[in-house]
């Protein structure tokens, strides 16, 4: 029993001592923020004192996240999928950082649809889901790790845990397992300038029931396109 509590207080002064202090004046940048868990990680960091610029699809989420939030906490309009808006963005994070460099990134935002049997899909499909949730997050990094170099920060990548198992076709799993490859080896490149490179394998939230309607409105979607074969071939019972 001794030796069980001596081991539980090892672990505590051992873990106290991995604890970030001093968050006054430290920056993070999150993508994904109007709403679901990018949104209640930027709350929560602004909370904590961090300086959060929160990256937001839209007006209305900046608004809604600023209007419940202090008045450190900064937005920005961010197209993931548009390299001009991704400019803008590094601009603005740029100005805000004023020369301190970026504490954290945190990669949030996802697409999902369409997804179904391969053969249904379209080349365009594939990029709807890819160029939001691999190459517009890979473009974001590699644009700030100038940023994060400099305060020897860290970059998150948040990833659904359900896209690590390719259960559908198109390109939501092959957007996780890039994501998953991509931050791998920026792990270990990044070592060398004292950046942390993390991944957060997160699993469902009730945030997410939302998609299974959109999901769904992209198969019927989807299915009218099909040609008369293709149709046959699989039949109404399958759809």
């Amino acid at each position: 029993i001794l030796a069980s509590i001596l081991s539980l207080i090892i672990y505590w002064i051992i873990r106290d001592r991995y604890r970030v202090r001093n968050l006054s004046g430290k920056h993070v940048f999150i993508t994904g923020c109007d709403t679901g868990l990018g949104n209640s990680l930027a709350k929560w960091l602004d909370q904590k004192g961090f300086c959060v610029i929160a990256a937001c699809a839209t007006e209305k989420g900046s608004q809604e996240l600023r209007s419940c939030s202090s008045l450190s906490l900064k937005t920005v309009n961010l197209n993931v999928a548009d390299s001009n808006s991704i400019a803008r963005a590094v601009e603005f994070v740029t100005e805000q950082t004023a020369g301190k460099g970026l504490f954290g990134l945190v990669s949030n935002a996802e697409g999902t649809a369409p997804v179904g049997p391969t053969d249904w899909l379209r080349i365009e499909d594939f990029h709807s889901v890819l160029d939001v949730s691999l190459l517009g997050l890979i473009e974001i990094t590699l644009k700030l790790l100038p940023l994060l170099k400099k305060a020897e920060g860290r970059v998150v990548n948040l990833i659904n845990a359900k896209g690590l198992m390719a259960f559908v076709g198109g390109g939501y799993s092959l957007s996780k397992w890039g994501m998953e490859a991509f931050s791998d080896t920026l792990r270990i490149e990044m070592r060398h300038f004292g950046v942390k490179v993390s991944i957060v394998e997160h699993g469902f939230f009730k945030a997410e029931e939302v998609n299974s309607d959109i999901i769904e409105k992209y198969l019927f979607k989807l299915w009218n396109r099909l040609t008369p074969e293709i149709r046959d071939s699989y039949g109404e019972k399958y759809l």
